[in-house]
């Protein structure tokens, strides 16, 4: 009899514990972000930092890019945004936070001896009008061009930036995201793409281009000129765990984070 009862209370222990732990699992809250392929691995940075000190909080980050994660910041889907790329005249209705300014590096493979480009033939390489290394003093072969698909918000920038009203040659490799655009050049001897200043490392090479570097340094100097901001987008103004979220974000801390991870904060 005493092993039946002790069996019985046993049982029911563990049926409350399991009661108390998926009570408190469900009473976790989610913030739900989405959008460009830029801004999501340094979001997902952020978030794993900011779920340390908030443990009650699940941040769920998502790709898509630029012009998805403004679409699904208008249609109320999604807590956050993320935006690579200016928002246009019709969705200027969000609202907009800057987090920090990125620049886009033009980069090639570490064995590619071209060190630089004028603004001039990195057009004239994505508009299909330089088709060969042997054109800018190289080899005779053909230039493996990688950009990205329409509605990124890298690609956006970049047309607006570079190409100067000119089309991206439509014969030129599309890849979906940074990270994908990277690997191509970093396998590729012959390729050449535009990627996050955050994502370049000793894999790909950066281009100088009109003679200067891509730094955090030349940036904040104002030379180099292939800058654009990382948004965050809301339907309405930040409240509750969302705005505790964009405060950690663009606090000290929160743009320290994102300084090490190679971008310009905006303190």
């Amino acid at each position: 009899m005493n092993r039946f009862v002790g069996i019985v209370l046993f049982l029911s222990v563990t049926l409350l514990l399991s009661c108390n732990y998926q009570g408190s699992s469900s009473q976790k809250k989610t913030i739900t972000i989405a959008g460009s392929t830029s801004v999501m691995p340094f979001t997902e940075k952020m978030s794993e930092h900011f779920m340390v000190d908030h443990p009650a909080i699940v941040v769920d980050v998502q790709g898509g890019g630029s012009t998805a994660g403004i679409q699904a910041c208008m249609n109320n889907t999604v807590n956050i945004g993320m935006s690579s790329r200016q928002l246009k005249q019709d969705e200027l209705v969000l609202h907009e936070i800057i987090i920090c300014f990125d620049g886009i590096s033009i980069v090639v493979h570490p064995t590619n001896p071209i060190n630089a480009l004028t603004l001039k033939q990195a057009r004239d390489i994505f508009s299909g009008r330089i088709k060969n290394w042997s054109e800018l003093g190289w080899i005779h072969r053909k230039i493996d061009a990688v950009t990205r698909e329409e509605g990124s918000g890298t690609r956006g920038s970049f047309e607006e930036l570079v190409m100067n009203d000119e089309e991206i040659d439509d014969g030129i490799m599309v890849q979906d995201s940074n990270g994908s655009v990277k690997e191509v050049v970093a396998t590729d001897p012959y390729a050449i793409g535009y990627i996050s200043l955050g994502l370049v490392d000793n894999r790909v090479r950066a281009l100088l281009i009109d003679g200067v570097v891509p730094t955090v340094k030349n940036i904040k100097a104002k030379q180099y000129k292939i800058v654009r901001p990382f948004l965050f987008l809301t339907k309405d103004i930040p409240k509750d765990n969302v705005k505790i979220f964009i405060d950690f974000v663009l606090s000290k801390d929160g743009q320290n984070i994102l300084q090490k991870e190679g971008l310009i904060g905006i303190r």
